[in-house]
């Protein structure tokens, strides 16, 4: 029997005749695919405008150069989530300063509140397994003057109050690797902004700071995305709407059926928000022998993240380096796991993951 799996590609006709498209016409690059996309997706998210650019973790060192972030200056960043959301800030030249999240994973108002010292400069805030950050968060980084990026790599389609992820911040950067609620047949990024004044800036920055062919006016390089890759995340992000609410009917269905679990931590879930459900992350004692029952009974399984940034040896030197300096993040690390959600799951895969679950005791 084939595994049930953490998450699967979608290919259609539509981003197949796109692609084809764009090979026969001979323009790859700096199209008028990649201009649609930007502009589509950055509707999508209410957003004043976006780019495309090669992938997630260079939007966001493009939107902290954005916002002026470089040497000396600190950001402020979750230490549970992925390790591109903190070097970001180091390959600017600045420095993470790493804070708890609450229950529900994402970065805890007060530890941001903690956080602020005089040489702050930005908060990098991540909608971490498709759940929105804390509003109260947003108006912590917001009321203290900081810079404001959302990472919304794992959120698309994600909400606050009715309003979309990506329109709260100065910046909000996305990626479309593979296994995200949305992709572009490969490595890929958005950065939108509500901010007019970096409107122009942000289309310079992934484009060698080019103002026209041969005149660059401000510092920046290669980070633009191919038109095939814009023709693909077109026929995507079609598609994305239907794909979050069938990820969200999958949620349901796992909330209900684990609901008398336990030994079993499920998701916290806030009421003023629209999960997109990138991930489904419980928490359980014993993950290693939790884990090997979902595979004996044929269900995949993954760790988003097993060690927390602070903790990670490219910090070995960081202040905050050491165990013990943020106890629940290092204590949700040793417990979460991820257990299959994807659109594309069939009624009988979501049904042998609900009894392999079950099953364990």
């Amino acid at each position: 029997m084939e595994k049930v799996q953490l998450a699967r590609m979608y290919v259609d006709d539509v981003m197949r005749k796109g692609v084809l498209e764009v090979l026969e016409s001979g323009q790859w690059i700096k199209g008028p695919r990649s201009k649609e996309f930007a502009a589509r997706f950055a509707k999508f998210c209410g957003a004043t405008a976006g780019v495309t650019c090669s992938n997630g973790s260079v939007a966001l060192i493009a939107g902290l150069h954005l916002l002026g972030v470089g040497h000396g200056d600190e950001v402020i960043v979750p230490s549970h989530t992925y390790i591109a959301s903190a070097t970001a800030a180091d390959l600017v030249g600045a420095t993470p300063i790493f804070v708890e999240v609450g229950e529900d994973g994402t970065a805890d108002p007060n530890s941001i509140r903690d956080a602020i010292t005089d040489r702050t400069k930005a908060a990098v805030l991540v909608h971490l397994y498709g759940q929105p950050v804390k509003m109260e968060a947003i108006s912590v980084v917001q009321d203290a003057g900081l810079g404001l990026i959302e990472d919304c790599a794992q959120a698309h389609g994600a909400r606050i109050n009715g309003r979309s992820i990506g329109s709260f911040g100065d910046i909000a950067t996305f990626s479309f690797f593979p296994s995200k609620n949305m992709g572009v047949g490969g490595d890929g990024g958005m950065i939108l902004t509500n901010r007019e004044d970096l409107v122009e800036p942000m289309q310079m920055i992934v484009d060698h700071g080019r103002a026209s062919k041969y005149e660059n006016s401000m510092l920046g390089t290669n980070w633009r995305m191919s038109e095939m890759q814009a023709a693909v995340g077109i026929a995507q992000l079609e598609q994305l709407p239907g794909w979050v609410t069938r990820r969200q009917e999958i949620a349901t269905r796992y909330l209900d059926a684990f609901s008398d679990l336990d030994w079993l931590e499920l998701p916290v879930v806030r009421p003023e928000i629209e999960h997109a459900w990138h991930l489904f992350v419980v928490q359980v004692d014993e993950r290693e022998r939790f884990m090997g029952h979902l595979a004996e009974q044929g269900v995949a399984s993954g760790i988003h993240y097993p060690i927390p940034c602070h903790r990670q040896p490219v910090y070995a030197d960081h202040p905050q380096h050491a165990e013990g300096t943020l106890p629940y993040t290092e204590r949700i690390c040793e417990r979460i796991v991820s257990i299959p959600i994807h659109p594309l799951h069939t009624e009988e895969e979501i049904k042998r993951v609900i009894k392999a679950v079950c099953s364990y005791r």
